[in-house]
């Protein structure tokens, strides 16, 4: 069982039970998915910063990640439906949590003038998304690999109906979050 997974089961279920009033323990909040996605703008011209891409998300998280495709044509953009725009990674049960565990732990720590996470980050449903600039605050990712800096979009879902709920298991867990004054 992943350190993070054991002190959600030990320590943060029986907090959240008394602070929200769940008579049920099944009732309680809990993380149900984490999804890891880095945008490729140049993707279609560049196969190999989506080649580079898929490499280091696969070390970052420890699982094969995913192509995905564009589902609409975008003049604009010179997009047309079918193009590689990014690569993504859904993760669930243990490799989640042990994911999460090192974003806490490692990675977030090592970002740049970090003041906390914004708190406004959450969706309305107990859902939270965050974004990292540049992949290299991972330990997976050797510094002298890199020949472009990519960013990540970094969602979290929760079974939580309200976003109060979802930040307090989330500040419990360890996510450090900055005050909201």
């Amino acid at each position: 069982m992943a350190r993070l997974q054991e002190k959600y089961i030990k320590e943060v279920k029986p907090a959240l039970a008394e602070t929200f009033k769940h008579a049920n323990l099944m009732a309680v909040a809990k993380l149900e998915k984490i999804v890891v996605s880095m945008g490729i703008g140049d993707a279609n011209q560049d196969k190999t910063k989506l080649e580079t891409a898929t490499k280091q998300l696969t070390q970052i998280v420890g699982q094969k990640a995913v192509v995905t495709h564009a589902r609409k044509s975008v003049s604009n953009f010179k997009l047309r439906e079918g193009m590689p725009v990014g690569v993504k990674v859904t993760l669930r049960g243990e490799r989640m949590y042990e994911f999460l565990d090192r974003l806490i732990s490692l990675a977030i720590p090592r970002v740049k003038d970090f003041r906390g996470l914004n708190p406004s980050g959450f969706d309305g449903r107990g859902n939270y998304n965050m974004g990292l600039v540049e992949q290299s605050v991972f330990p997976e990712i050797d510094p002298a690999t890199i020949t472009f800096t990519q960013g990540m979009n970094i969602a979290i879902q929760t079974s939580a109906r309200t976003d109060a709920e979802a930040r307090e298991m989330l500040k419990l867990l360890g996510m450090p979050f900055r005050s909201e004054n």
